[in-house]
């Protein structure tokens, strides 16, 4: 049985920074937004490989936690009811009857879209999953690849695999709050900032984090989806076991341009060609956004993902209300739907 195809206005293809402000540009001038992502949890790269580093050039903050961007990114896309569709990847993009576009997902999820913004950052996002027998039962449930709730982890016994700044940064992190956070990395150096290194190497000192190193993940076991143990084993063979309630798993993430280069569109070195004043590519009413566009003079910021937003989303409009005309209005005349303003 064929499933009836859920329709909307946009279809945002990933959940990062861009695709999120996407949400609320669009919502500004009353564009229902779908939005779909390969990784559980929206935020893209800010939330996945570095919630807790600070960044330094988004207007109006002299600094911010990747993760709280996100945060207030999500919180302002909110008053437009946006549908996530997360921890799935669009597999094919089709034109459909009046020129709008039939989006289908790995989950089986079809979407109707008039227009498509793909924001997919440099490509689909894919965790690199530890080669261990039986990984598939546990994951979503007690291993996971991102946090997205460091409270989840309060009271438990979590073992943390990995050597970069995401491993580091929540070993630290958790120290405070789960009962035991263990870190298993492959070398005795990490490959994170060296300060937050040192501040590792301090809480390890003072028995608040278990270091097991050199050791690699070996084996896992459990009852059902239920975590018990990690066993990490060294060169010589040597192995230890570790009580766990959760594995976070932070090898870094895969990334490729997936389905996108069956889509037909112009693809420079791997981004896709738009016009720069809209974000429009060669097919009407498919724009890109964001890292994965590239015009002459592109600076992959997240600032100046967030104006290509705005500039694709009113080149959107006539597309989606057509014969409707749009006034340009600020923000503090034309207000938000939900807000009173004083």
């Amino acid at each position: 049985m064929v499933k009836t195809p859920e329709s909307t206005d946009v279809a945002i293809i990933g959940a990062g920074p861009a695709g999120l402000f996407a949400v609320f540009e669009c919502g500004m001038m009353n564009m229902r937004c779908h939005v779909i992502d390969v990784l559980e949890a929206v935020g893209g790269q800010c939330q996945a490989l570095y919630p807790e580093k600070p960044i330094f050039d988004i207007p109006g903050h002299p600094e911010i936690l990747a993760g709280d961007l996100v945060m207030k990114l999500e919180r302002q896309a909110a008053p437009f009811d946006p549908v996530y569709h997360l921890g799935q990847q669009v597999v094919k993009l089709a034109q459909g009857e009046r020129g709008r576009w039939l989006l289908e997902t790995s989950r089986g999820v079809s979407i109707d879209a008039r227009v498509v913004f793909v924001a997919a950052g440099v490509g689909a996002f894919g965790p690199k999953r530890p080669p261990l027998q039986g990984i598939e039962r546990f994951e979503g449930k007690s291993i996971h690849y991102l946090v997205k709730n460091r409270e989840d982890f309060r009271g438990k016994k979590v073992v943390i695999a990995g050597g970069g700044d995401s491993a580091v940064d929540w070993a630290i992190s958790l120290s405070g709050l789960a009962a035991k956070v263990s870190v298993v990395h492959r070398r005795a150096k990490f490959r994170a900032a060296p300060a937050s290194a040192e501040k590792l190497q301090k809480l390890a000192d003072g028995g608040a984090v278990d270091l097991v190193i050199p050791f690699q993940l070996a084996a896992i076991e459990g009852d059902g989806d239920s975590l018990k143990a990690v066993l990490a084993r060294d060169l010589d063979g040597n192995e230890r076991r570790l009580e766990a309630d959760a594995l976070l798993a932070f090898f870094g993430l895969s990334q490729n341009l997936g389905p996108i280069v069956d889509w037909e569109l112009d693809l420079n070195g791997g981004l896709i060609a738009v016009d720069p004043a809209t974000g429009a590519t060669n097919k009407p009413g498919i724009f890109a956004i964001g890292d994965i566009a590239t015009y002459p003079g592109k600076l992959k910021l997240i600032l100046s993902g967030f104006a290509e937003v705005a500039q694709a989303a009113r080149a959107a409009h006539p597309l989606v209300h057509p014969g409707e005309e749009l006034h340009f209005e600020y923000s503090t005349i034309q207000g938000v739907p939900g807000k009173t303003r004083g």
